[in-house]
C-alpha cells in the first residue's frame, strides 16, 4: 500500500529533524520556508517538494504537518486565500504537532471539518535527536477515525504514540506538563543559586536531594549544567519556556480560574528575559538567579 504525502510547515530544529526522519522512511514530502532555509534546502537536496504558499502545501499533501513555535503563527499558515484551510483535499487530516491553546486548535478544527477535512493535536514530547531516530512522544487528540488512519505515520515518528480525547486534549494535557517541567526547573535553579548565597556546595546539595523523593529527569537536567556545564540535556530556550507557561496561564484564565502557582515561574522566566537571557537554554536560570541574588 502507498504510503500518503505528507506537506510539512515549520522546519527548526525539530521539524527539520521530522521530515528527516519521514524521508528515512520513505515518504514523499512538500515543504514551504518559513524562517531559516537550512532544513528546507536538505529536505530538497532529498527529494523533497518546496512550494511558497501553505496552500500549495496542502493541495500537495495527504497529511499536513505544522511545527510551529506559537498559536498566532499556527493560524496564520492555517487560515486566509493562501493559507492551509483554502488548500485542502477532501479526507485531509491537519496535525499540529506546536505547543498551542486549546481554544485556539478547536476553534481551526471546525474550520478544518467545514473545508471537507479532520485536525488532530499532536504536541511533541522530548528532543530533535529523539526525532531523528523516531523515538518521540506524541500525544495525539481528536476525532479516532482520523488518528487511526494517520497512526501508521506518528508510528514512524514516535516510539509512545497516544491518543488522550477530544481535539485540544493534547496541548491541555501538554501545557501542564510543561509548567509543571518549568516550576521545577527553575526551583532548581534557585536552589543552586541560593545555596551559592548561603555558603553550602553544591555537590552536596545535590547528593542530598537526590537521595529522596525529590529525584528527577528536570532536577538532573538543571544539574548537568549547575555541576558540569553542559546546558545541553535540556536544549530547550528560556524564550519557549516563558511561551508555554504563559499559554498555560492563559489556558486557565480561559477556563475562569486563575493559576496560583505559574505566576513565579512566568516573573523569573520573562525576567531572564529582559536581561537579554531569552535565547539561552532553561538550565541557565541558574546564572539568572546567581546574578539576582547578587544584586
Amino acid at each position: 500500500m502507498s504510503k500518503p504525502t505528507i506537506g510539512f510547515i515549520g522546519l527548526g530544529l525539530m521539524g527539520g529533524a521530522m521530515v528527516g526522519r519521514l524521508q528515512d522512511q520513505g515518504y514523499d514530502l512538500v515543504v514551504i520556508a518559513n524562517r531559516t532555509r537550512t532544513y528546507v534546502d536538505r529536505a530538497v537536496e532529498r527529494g523533497a517538494v518546496e512550494v511558497t504558499t501553505a496552500k500549495a502545501v496542502a493541495e500537495g499533501s495527504d497529511i499536513v504537518m505544522l511545527c510551529m513555535d506559537t498559536s498566532d503563527n499556527v493560524e496564520a499558515r492555517m487560515r486566509g486565500d493562501d493559507g492551509v484551510i483554502a488548500g485542502l483535499k477532501p479526507g485531509a487530516v491537519v496535525i499540529d504537532f506546536g505547543t498551542s491553546l486549546p481554544a485556539s486548535t478547536k476553534a481551526l478544527g471546525v474550520e478544518v471539518v467545514a473545508a471537507g477535512g479532520t485536525m488532530l493535536d499532536c504536541p511533541i514530547g522530548r528532543t530533535p535527536m529523539h526525532a531523528k531516530d523516531g523515538l518521540l512522544n506524541l500525544m495525539g487528540s481528536g476525532d479516532k477515525a482520523a488518528f487511526d488512519k494517520v497512526k501508521p505515520v506518528l508510528d514512524d515518528l514516535g516510539e509512545n504514540v497516544f491518543h488522550l480525547g477530544a481535539l485540544g486534549t493534547g496541548h491541555t494535557i501538554k501545557l501542564i506538563n510543561n509548567f509543571y517541567a518549568q516550576a521545577c526547573a527553575n526551583a532548581m535553579a534557585e536552589s543552586y543559586a541560593i545555596a551559592d548565597v548561603m555558603g553550602v556546595d553544591r555537590q552536596g546539595l545535590y547528593d542530598v536531594m537526590s537521595a529522596g523523593p525529590l529525584k528527577s529527569g528536570m532536577m538532573d537536567f538543571v544539574t548537568a549544567y549547575a555541576l558540569q556545564g553542559d546546558d545541553q540535556q535540556l536544549a530547550f530556550s528560556i524564550k519557549n519556556a516563558a511561551k508555554d507557561v504563559g499559554y498555560y496561564a492563559q489556558m486557565c484564565d480561559d477556563a475562569g480560574v486563575q493559576s496560583m502557582m505559574s505566576g513565579s515561574t512566568l516573573d523569573s522566566l520573562r525576567g531572564s528575559i529582559d536581561a537579554g537571557r531569552g535565547e539561552e537554554m532553561v538550565p541557565l536560570q541558574v546564572d539568572f538567579f546567581a546574578d539576582r541574588f547578587k544584586g
